[in-house]
This record gives structure tokens, C-alpha cells and sequence, in this order.
């Protein structure tokens, strides 16, 4: 069990966990991606207390950033909205360009026109959306790693819940991510820790550099074709016993890694079995009324800690990752605080592991090599 001190939580929040970086333009008006690595270890955007400056997101491609005219709608950002027409290296992709034709792929929709100039969309799954032109820049990773032609999305139309960010990174599998886009500097090797708490910061980095040697890997599972990363969930344990799940359960649709969803999506099978495992072992506290998809809550109030099974999954290879506590309940309000796990809706839907559950952890994806990583304590 786990000793988890109570104090005042701030409301849930639901993000898109799609962070972006921005393309780097020549003197950089805008902080570019350089900022976002360079400082990702000292200074993580995505700090609990504040906004960060992008998400970022391994179940997209495509990589955006709010642009100025902002001929439709632009939401409020913490840092200046680019602005191509003052970067001497940006110029729209036309139409009838063989890069126009991958935005199908990247978005999941057919590329528009505006004149001659390529105009993608793309939405996510909680109805965010951005509209805008297809571009390319030079992007600044250091002063030695630039990348002369990246392309990006200069959103002209952005809604949803990107908070007070600038866009979003993605880091699939597809061509026009950033992963492959500067695979021939990094290798399709990238990691991240996401923070769980506003007294540790975490990383993105992109390459090998500074990965911790506690790190296990699990071969990713195979893509069907998609960008997405697919793993193998083989078992889940909680309180220290393995639950009685059939394999078959995680095997009818699949599973992914995904920083972009926020609670853990487990097949209906699956999620009854934990949370009843769960729910036995917290039979001593008082419970709380559901919150949107989280089916088990509790009431704390007046007490100062609380113990909570521990929570681990065992993925292909035989990896174990144990969950920190912050991965394993999620706070509402001071009276509601929720297992941080969902259910699907149907047996084939696809599982996702989600970024609330990957708090505090070094998580490595190795592309190239098709391994994913788990690491504990990756956050400084």
C-alpha cells in the first residue's frame, strides 16, 4: 500500500496532452523548439502550476503553431503568436506539392486550397481543432542542429483545450512528425518525463542523450499500419496480486502508449476487474459521486493520509511498471478524488496508456529500434 498525504488539490483538469514547439524562425520572434529543449530539464513547460508554452503529443503527426493573421480564431497564448511574413525563411507549401498529398496521412483529412497554398485541418479526440496553412521553416534545435525545411502547420483557425500553449508537437510515427522529420540528427530516439508535482521539472529530449541506465524495454507491438505506438499490455496487478484477466482481453483491439490522453482507457473486462480489485481494498473509505468517466471516487475530507494499493502493469518482455501514486488517483476537488482509470466503451476499442499514468517515469522511445522504455524517477 501506499502512504498518500492529503492537502488542497486544484480540479481536474482535461488537456490534450499534444505539445508543440514551434518552428524556429531566423532570429526567433517566437521561442522555438531550441527553447523547449534546451530547457527541459531545468525548466519543464508543463510545471503543474503553470501553462506550458506547447504540448506535446506521441498520437499525432502533425506539428503546429497558432500564426498570425489569425484570420479565424486564435486563442490566447503566453508567448508572442508567430508571425510568418517576418521570417525570412517561411513559405507556404503549394497545393499541387507531393508534401501537400502527406497531410492526408499525418491528419487523417484530405488537404484544402486556398489559392495555391496548402491548408490542412485536423482535430483530436476531445473536438480540439486546428485549421491553417501548410508551411515550412527553419527550425533550431542548437546552434549546430537546424533543420532547414521543417514542415508545420501555421494555424489560422485553433479551438479546444490547448490552454494557454502555442500548438502542438507531434511525436508519431508518421513522415511528417518531428521525429521523423529530424531522424537523420536524432535517429527516431526521443524520451520525456512528465512532473507529477510542482517541486520536480521535467525533460523532453530528443536523441539519445542523458537516458537513464535503469531503463527497461519492451519491443512496441506491431503499428496495423498506423502512426501510432503500440505496446503490449500483458498484466495488471494491484495491491501486489495480478488480476484475473484474460490475455485475449488486450489482444482483441490492441494497446498504445499515447502522451496525449490523459487517463488510462483499459477494455471494459479489464477496467471491472481492477476497479472491483480496488474498490475492495479501499472498502474503509467513504466514496464520492462519479466524475464524467471516473467511476470510483472517494471522500477524504478531514483526513491527512490515506493508503492506496499500488498499482503496476506488466508489458511485453516482461516489464514491470509500477505507478506512482499520482498515477494511480487523480483529484477532483478536495472531496472527490477519482481512480484515475477508465473504461472503454466496447471490447475493440484500442487501449491507451495514458500520460497521467506515465507521471514521474523516464518513458524512451527508441523508433529506429522499436523498443519503448520505462524508467523510474525521470523527473528531476
Amino acid at each position: 500500500m501506499n502512504q498518500v498525504p492529503i492537502r488542497g488539490s486544484q480540479p481536474w483538469k482535461f488537456f490534450i496532452g499534444t505539445a508543440q514547439g514551434q518552428k524556429s524562425q531566423p532570429p526567433g520572434a517566437i521561442r522555438p523548439v531550441t527553447w523547449l529543449r534546451k530547457l527541459h530539464r531545468d525548466h519543464w513547460p508543463w510545471d503543474p502550476n503553470k501553462n506550458p508554452i506547447a504540448h506535446i503529443d506521441t498520437g499525432s503527426d502533425l506539428t503546429w503553431t497558432q500564426c498570425q493573421p489569425c484570420a479565424r480564431s486564435c486563442y490566447q497564448q503566453q508567448d508572442p503568436i508567430f508571425n510568418p511574413s517576418a521570417s525570412a525563411s517561411y513559405s507556404n507549401i503549394s497545393c499541387n506539392s507531393p508534401q501537400c498529398s502527406q497531410l492526408s496521412a499525418a491528419t487523417g483529412n484530405n488537404p484544402a486550397c486556398s489559392s495555391t497554398t496548402c491548408v490542412y485541418g485536423i482535430q483530436y479526440g476531445d473536438q480540439s481543432f486546428s485549421v491553417g496553412f501548410f508551411g515550412k521553416d527553419k527550425l533550431t534545435i542548437t546552434a549546430t542542429e537546424v533543420f532547414p525545411n521543417f514542415l508545420f502547420g501555421c494555424g489560422q483557425n485553433n479551438q479546444g483545450l490547448f490552454g494557454n500553449t502555442a500548438g502542438l508537437l507531434g511525436l508519431g510515427r508518421n513522415s511528417l512528425s518531428i521525429i521523423s522529420q529530424t531522424a537523420q540528427k536524432y535517429g527516431k530516439y526521443f524520451s520525456y518525463c512528465l512532473p507529477s508535482t510542482s517541486s520536480s521539472t521535467g525533460h523532453l529530449t530528443l536523441g539519445k542523450s542523458g537516458v537513464s541506465t535503469n531503463v527497461k524495454f519492451t519491443p512496441f507491438a506491431s503499428s496495423q499500419g498506423t502512426s501510432f505506438y503500440f505496446i503490449d499490455i500483458l498484466s495488471i496487478s494491484v495491491g501486489g496480486r495480478q488480476l484475473p484477466i484474460s490475455q485475449s482481453v488486450f489482444t482483441t483491439a490492441g494497446s498504445i502508449i499515447d502522451s496525449g490522453t490523459v487517463i488510462t482507457r483499459l477494455p471494459p473486462a479489464a477496467y471491472s476487474t481492477m476497479s472491483a480489485a480496488f474498490r475492495k481494498l479501499m472498502a474503509k473509505y467513504k466514496t464520492a459521486p462519479a466524475y464524467s468517466i471516473l467511476d470510483t471516487c472517494y471522500d477524504f475530507t478531514g483526513l491527512t493520509t490515506v493508503s492506496i494499493p499500488a498499482i503496476s502493469f506488466t508489458f511485453g518482455g516482461n516489464v514491470k511498471v509500477d505507478l506512482a501514486p499520482s498515477g494511480i488517483l487523480v483529484a477532483i476537488s478536495t472531496s472527490r478524488i477519482c481512480l484515475a482509470f477508465a473504461g472503454n466503451n466496447n471490447a475493440d476499442d484500442v487501449a491507451i496508456f495514458g500520460n497521467t499514468q506515465q507521471k514521474t517515469l523516464e518513458v524512451v522511445y527508441d523508433v529506429g529500434g522499436g523498443n519503448l522504455g520505462f524508467g523510474s524517477a525521470g523527473c528531476k
